[in-house]
């Protein structure tokens, strides 16, 4: 590699194939095998782990694009680099991809311990199986090579090293994040999203509705991204990609994931998401910070191990789920939030659709850091994974959209009002959801909001939610929350003015 601190390239790592000291590709089974001393088998013959790091470390994280790299951080790759090249250490190497469409689809390669091999696991059935192509990206992730984890990207190197962290959606992120990257600098643009697909029986006859849900990890986007609806044959709603998505200039959503999803389990009942929950009980998932018992014995319900228990669970077990990854084409997009303020759904111009994407209001979760959970957060795009200019991202996702006639909407999965709020539950937001696909709601523009809001939703009382009817001094909330939102705007240079004036 040169000098101690030149940026590595993916051609500077080992050859794979070639090392006698590292196990390159091997089985699931063999994998399972490596990492049989830390786990616990589940009375449905999946294994369980229990990590030391329960959640990414982002404030430890730092890429060459939005960061200042000095000495100390190119030690961070070069730390990882003699570490695999060093003959005495047992190393494990993963190739999977990510994505399957032609214009977004890479090689993926994981380099880490022999005895970490269950994050290799978890990684490696949530994406298929490389075909000996060489890497697109590359990721190094060594749990016990420091004290306190540092995560350094080089993005248009392709390159992520991990040192000091054991968590599974380090791994999960460090290509996703890329794959997002990749897309933008296309023309296109990464987005933390679920897509499906629902098919409705109207007066035309069978008609394709294409979906994006985007929401930070937590908020319900794998729930509505996998749920059914309750529809009945002919009509169905099936998963096409439940996390990342690229959204092409042509209108296709391009998938990431094709093997599984990586799925929150505290709380998860069989009675509310039963396909999720079938799939987290099969002898194919892998658990990780989940309450399990000696004997096996599985409770979600128990956050012992915190609250961002998690498994990864296959695609192959949920019937919601779609044969494809990618969605032809994208007709409606959903924000979920959080936010007490806003309605359970208003309908989105397409400045007020890149307003939302932009203030990507919600409430922190377990998944991002566990000591501010329920806090207001606000995050471009509901994506913590953005590399690049912030405003950006915003001028490019209204453009698309504009381009791609997409409606817009936000939803609210939380709760209506602060002063005697009311639950939007799943019911409701199946119902909304059901509704929007199918054009049957009825819709007023609502001076007070500023948003065009539903006067009629079949299936559900919508007048429950009317928000002055839930928050006192409502006015003095309203002015001051758009007060907040214009400010927090006005920090993306790059943002255009319009997208700022439409602020609500």
């Amino acid at each position: 590699m040169g000098s101690s601190y030149d940026r590595p390239t993916i051609t500077d790592y080992p050859d794979p194939v070639k090392a006698d000291h590292i196990t390159y590709n091997p089985s699931l089974a063999v994998l399972r095998e490596y990492s049989s001393h830390l786990e616990t088998t589940t009375d449905y013959g999946a294994p369980a782990y229990v990590s030391e790091y329960r959640s990414r470390s982002t404030d430890q994280t730092k890429n060459a694009v939005d960061d200042s790299f000095g000495d100390e951080d190119f030690r961070v790759f070069e730390c990882g680099f003699e570490w695999i090249q060093n003959p005495d250490n047992d190393v494990v190497c993963i190739d999977r991809v990510v994505g399957r469409h032609s214009e977004s689809s890479y090689v993926c390669r994981l380099f880490l311990p022999r005895e970490y091999s269950r994050i290799a696991l978890a990684w490696a059935k949530l994406l298929e199986p490389a075909t000996g192509t060489d890497p697109d990206f590359v990721t190094v992730q060594i749990p016990e090579a420091t004290s306190e984890p540092k995560v350094r990207v080089l993005p248009e190197a392709g390159v992520t090293t991990v040192l000091g962290s054991d968590y599974t959606g380090e791994a999960k992120k460090s290509f996703l994040r890329l794959f997002m990257l990749r897309a933008k600098q296309q023309g296109g643009l990464g987005l933390h999203a679920g897509s499906k697909r629902v098919t409705i029986d109207d007066a035309d006859g069978l008609q394709d509705v294409g979906q994006l849900f985007l929401g930070l990890s937590g908020t319900g986007k794998s729930t509505l991204t996998s749920h059914g609806l309750w529809l009945e044959d002919p009509e169905n709603a099936k998963m096409i990609q439940d996390d990342v998505c690229a959204l092409l200039p042509s209108g296709t959503v391009a998938g990431s994931e094709g093997g599984g999803l990586y799925i929150k389990t505290l709380g998860l009942e069989a009675d509310e998401q039963p396909e999720l929950h079938d799939a987290a009980t099969d002898e194919s998932a892998v658990l990780e910070n989940v309450a399990v018992d000696e004997d096996g014995a599985v409770h979600f319900d128990d956050p012992q191990y915190g609250q961002n228990a998690r498994a990864v669970i296959r695609r192959d077990h949920l019937g919601s789920a779609s044969d494809d990854v990618d969605l032809l084409g994208v007709d409606q997009v959903f924000f979920i939030t959080r936010n007490p303020l806003m309605p359970p759904i208003a309908k989105l111009t397409d400045a007020q659709a890149a307003v939302t994407f932009m203030l990507g209001e919600s409430v922190e979760t377990s998944a991002g850091d566990p000591s501010r959970i329920g806090e207001s957060i606000r995050v471009v795009g509901t994506n913590p994974f953005i590399i690049g200019p912030e405003g950006e991202e915003g001028n490019r996702f209204r453009d698309l959209i504009a381009n791609l006639d997409v409606e817009c909407y936000v939803i609210n999965t939380g709760v209506v009002g602060t002063d005697d709020p009311v639950d939007v539950g799943v019911e409701e937001t199946v119902a909304i959801l059901d509704g929007v696909a199918r054009g049957t709601i009825e819709w007023v523009d609502d001076d007070v909001l500023d948003l065009t809001v539903p006067t009629s939703v079949p299936g559900i009382d919508i007048d429950q939610y009317v928000i002055t009817d839930h928050v006192e001094d409502f006015e003095d909330a309203q002015a001051s929350l758009r007060t907040e939102r214009r400010s927090y705007l006005d920090q993306f240079d790059a943002l255009d003015d319009d997208i700022v004036d439409a602020t609500y």
